[in-house]
């Protein structure tokens, strides 16, 4: 009997379940919004609030579900999973409690703290943003530099990082204007960053491959911080500037949150820099990330569906095993994004247009006579290969009919900027 799986959310992210679990379920979906790529795979697709723990819930009940699965953050911090929980619909996902792991920063920092989590940098927590700006000034006469992070959630998009993005009395400025009281200030972290995704559930963890996400906006890690631009996995768990031993320990920090959280499910996401003692944390999530689901879900051989099942049922989750390929995923956002983002032009990509790579619709706008931008990320491609190399010109190829009224980082995945990737670790060591 097939199982009947809800999926939640309709990104980019989601798309890229969707297409993981549609070929062994019956599956639907429900979002703010209807992503064209989940409404070609799905049975059925409902409009509706997915940070609406009700309405969510109702259409769980409609369609009867035998498990649920949260893609975006919105909807956990919500309590989704909660109600989905007490209306006795399994969900991967972690409750709203266990999901400020990504939701609170001063929560995921003094709780790293207090459990004594490798690779937690120093921090400070302030509940006032006069008092927070104050000390981030005082950085500045000590001539010392620091990530400024918003409490909550800010999309990608809040932190700001004092010697590499702005200088302190911007920073400064930034918190005393930007609205938010809760903030953290903390040790800044110079490296390499790297994600490491790890399916959790029933006390066990599978981590899945490393991926390296893009955030600044334009070629050559220039500009403000996005959602993701662009993102690369290797042909094995690492990424070429760092060893097993580096991804070992960023999987033993992953475990060591697993293991004080306790009773922890669904994705948990670290983020690392990957510094001169090794890994550091920049942050967690509760959730795949986006773009590195892309990046993951597609050269995963094991069926998504078939750890779902395992975790809902209490059993042990099965050994994870990928194809062996390397991915490039390269995102397509609006011009101007993402400071003054121009909506409206039309995609003129589709699934037969991009050859052997695969397309992912983000935020578009789906009429009767085509698919739109709206004012974020549009849609991604992702290429695979048996070197980084091969993917990556597998993706910059199915670009090739792109048309007028986007930005793509196109130096995602070449060669020259893996090699300066590269090149910095072996400095910094």
């Amino acid at each position: 009997m097939s199982e009947t799986v809800l999926l939640i959310g309709g990104g980019g992210r989601e798309h890229a379940i969707a297409r993981a679990l549609a070929d062994d379920c019956d599956l639907y979906a429900c979002a703010s919004n209807r992503n064209p790529g989940i409404v070609s795979l799905a049975d059925a697709v409902e409009t509706l609030d997915e940070s609406d723990p009700e309405a969510v819930v109702a259409y769980a009940e409609e369609i009867d579900a035998d498990l649920a699965v949260v893609g975006p953050e919105g909807p956990l911090a919500a309590g989704v999973v909660d109600a989905l929980d007490e209306a006795g619909v399994y969900a991967f996902g972690p409750e709203a409690a266990e999901a400020r792991i990504e939701t609170d920063k001063q929560f995921q920092r003094e709780f790293m703290a207090e459990h004594d989590v490798p690779g937690t940098p120093w921090f400070e927590t302030f509940d006032d943003a006069d008092a927070a700006a104050a000390f981030v000034e005082e950085l500045a006469e000590d001539g010392e530099d620091a990530a400024v992070k918003p409490a909550g959630l800010t999309g990608g998009k809040g932190v700001r990082v004092t010697g590499d993005q702005v200088m302190h009395a911007e920073a400064a400025d930034y918190v005393r204007e930007s609205g938010h009281d809760e903030w953290v200030i903390e040790e800044r972290l110079v490296g390499e960053e790297f994600t490491v995704q790890a399916f959790v559930a029933n006390g066990e963890v599978r981590p899945t491959l490393a991926v390296q996400d893009h955030k600044r906006a334009y070629e050559g890690d220039e500009g403000p911080n996005t959602g993701g631009m662009g993102s690369y996995s290797d042909v094995d768990a690492t990424l070429p500037f760092m060893d097993r031993a580096d991804y070992a320990d960023a999987v033993e920090i992953i475990e060591a949150v697993v293991a004080a959280l306790d009773g922890y499910r669904g994705v948990l996401y670290g983020q690392f820099m990957l510094t001169a003692e090794g890994p550091r944390v920049v942050e967690f999530n509760a959730r795949f990330g986006d773009p590195e689901a892309m990046n993951t879900l597609p050269v995963l051989d094991t069926p998504f569906l078939d750890v779902l099942t395992a975790a809902r049922d209490g059993e042990t989750l099965p050994s994870l095993d990928f194809t062996g390929e390397a991915t490039v995923c390269k995102y397509a956002v609006p011009e101007g994004y993402p400071t003054d983002p121009e909506a409206g032009a039309e995609v003129t990509l589709d699934e037969s247009s991009v050859g052997d790579a695969l397309l992912y619709y983000a935020s578009v706008d789906a009429r009767e006579d085509g698919v739109y931008t709206t004012t974020s990320r549009s849609f991604a491609v992702v290429g695979r290969g048996d070197t980084i190399e091969a993917a990556e010109s597998q993706a910059e190829s199915a670009l090739d009919g792109l048309g007028a009224g986007f930005r793509v980082r196109h130096d995602v995945g070449k060669p020259a900027l893996v090699q300066r990737r590269i090149d910095h670790i072996d400095e910094l060591r």
